[in-house]
């Protein structure tokens, strides 16, 4: 098992910090009335990619240099700009006295995640997919129907404005690894991920399956064609963000992954709110 430290922590946190960059850059060419912005910062990113967006945070900060109270004003100042709430991930490789500094500012936690992570080997041979199932790589035509299962999968009484196509943009970004799962003819769950290729890290994300073909083994199927993708790409870690205890952590696990650490999204509102 790899020994984590800040170096490695700082790599696997560019699996969530660049997909959001990639995010507000495309937000700022399709959906300009959103502002979107992402900005270099203290070694990682400061992302705001829409009001009660779950894309928009300032991650893979004060790992490979230190983290200032100058530092977080500066991040509480960017998302002041864009009238939104700070948020910023934090891991347990950051040194006590961040943690305080939060503490101090009044920050709350808003969420608690998994990172889970696994070697990559591209000489290395993976099960095929179910009888009856077929895995292909996703086109961009099909963007709107796999980001539909997506939404179908985490929201079947219908997705909030900010989730609604949340997957689409994903098919625009350079790197980006999608695949289906079809059933007789009938694209029934997909995958997707990012291919981060100055980390040699590959973003695990955008899996959804309509409920009536869950328990097929689908998810499995789907996750090791991105894995292998993803290892001939040159990528030499996959990494997955999951809520603790989840299907999709659980999947992982069968697959190799082992968490990493767990991390968590600290958030200060906006004064007055």
């Amino acid at each position: 098992m790899q020994f984590v430290d800040k170096a490695l922590a700082r790599r696997f946190e560019s699996g969530e910090e660049m997909p959001q960059v990639f995010y507000a850059r495309v937000f700022q060419k399709t959906r300009p009335g959103i502002g979107a912005a992402e900005e270099e910062f203290c070694g990682g990113h400061m992302i705001f990619a829409g009001l009660e967006s779950p894309i928009g945070r300032a991650t893979g900060m004060g790992l490979d240099r230190p983290f200032t109270a100058q530092d977080l004003d500066r991040v509480e100042q960017f998302y002041r700009s864009h009238r939104a709430p700070s948020q910023v991930d934090l891991c347990p490789l950051h040194d006590a006295a961040v943690f305080e500094m939060f503490k101090e500012r009044g920050y709350g936690i808003a969420e608690l995640n998994n990172v889970l992570y696994r070697k990559l080997d591209p000489t290395e041979e993976f099960s095929p997919a179910p009888d009856g199932c077929e895995i292909r790589r996703g086109l961009r035509e099909q963007a709107e129907a796999t980001s539909a299962i997506v939404e179908r999968a985490f929201f079947p009484d219908g997705a909030p404005e900010a989730f609604a196509g949340l997957l689409t943009p994903l098919y625009q970004m350079d790197g980006a690894v999608t695949f289906t799962a079809s059933i007789e003819g009938k694209i029934v769950a997909c995958g997707a991920g990012l291919v981060i290729p100055e980390h040699r890290i590959f973003a695990v994300c955008g899996a959804g399956t309509l409920s009536e073909f869950r328990g097929r083994g689908l998810q499995t199927a789907l996750l090791r064609a991105r894995l292998a993708s993803a290892a001939a790409a040159g990528c030499e870690y996959a990494v997955i963000v999951t809520q603790g205890g989840t299907t999709s952590q659980r999947n992982c696990e069968r697959l190799g992954f082992r968490v990493a650490y767990s991390k968590v999204t600290v958030l200060k509102k906006l004064e007055g709110n």
